[in-house]
């Protein structure tokens, strides 16, 4: 049993590090540009959060078939198929987890608003230097927020993992794939394990969004 939640540990801790890499300057540039395709790009974002599971799964399976460009040249670098891999899990979680990353950072920096970076800009303070003692510093709840959710959801994954990683021991049989498979089994006392302890996780994970989304609007009053 504890290796399905070693392996999904992993999981989400290499999700949530790459997603907030990522999240960080894009969640920056949605909240600060004018661009006619900002749109575009939100939507883009977006999109795992209303596609259903199996439907994206499905199309990140077709992208890193051995047939596919993507998928062709993994397997001809590393020897090895990106689908029903570690990394190919980790390739999914990220995209299916980008809106959770990315819209509180997003939220996060619009209410910084424009006049705190242009009183860091007239004081000298190159844009970089400005957004890493300024904004993001002002920020630090969102992306707490960010990380949180980015981690609890990939956590809790289960349509995308089954259809990029299958049900691999040791590779790819995360927590929720271990207890559809011990439904499936009629093991009810396994799956009742793992179930509660996901059921618990998912309490505490909310229960400290909502705290932290209480304790940002107390401190602004």
């Amino acid at each position: 049993m504890t290796g399905p939640i070693l392996l999904t540990l992993a999981l989400a801790s290499v999700t949530t590090l790459i997603l907030m890499a990522l999240s960080l300057p894009l969640a920056w540039w949605l909240a600060t540009t004018r661009s006619r395709i900002k749109p575009v790009i939100e939507a883009v974002t977006a999109l795992p959060l209303i596609l259903p599971p199996t439907v994206l799964g499905f199309y990140l399976l077709l992208l890193m078939a051995p047939a596919s460009p993507l998928g062709g040249f993994w397997l001809e670098v590393t020897g090895t198929t990106l689908a029903f891999s570690f990394t190919g899990l980790v390739v999914a979680s990220v995209i299916y987890s980008l809106p959770f990353a990315v819209q509180p950072l997003q939220a996060a920096f619009e209410r910084v608003g424009p006049d705190m970076m242009e009183a860091a800009a007239s004081l000298r303070a190159r844009p970089l230097d400005a957004f890493l003692t300024v904004a993001l510093p002002l920020s630090a709840r969102g992306a707490l927020t960010a990380a949180v959710l980015s981690f609890a959801h990939t956590v809790g994954e289960f349509g995308v993992i089954l259809m990029v990683g299958g049900n691999i021991e040791g590779r790819t049989r995360t927590i929720s794939i271990a207890v559809w498979e011990h439904v499936e089994s009629l093991e009810y006392a396994q799956a009742h394990a793992l179930s509660a302890g996901l059921l618990v996780f998912a309490f505490v994970t909310l229960f400290a969004v909502y705290a932290l989304g209480r304790g940002r609007k107390l401190h602004v009053r």
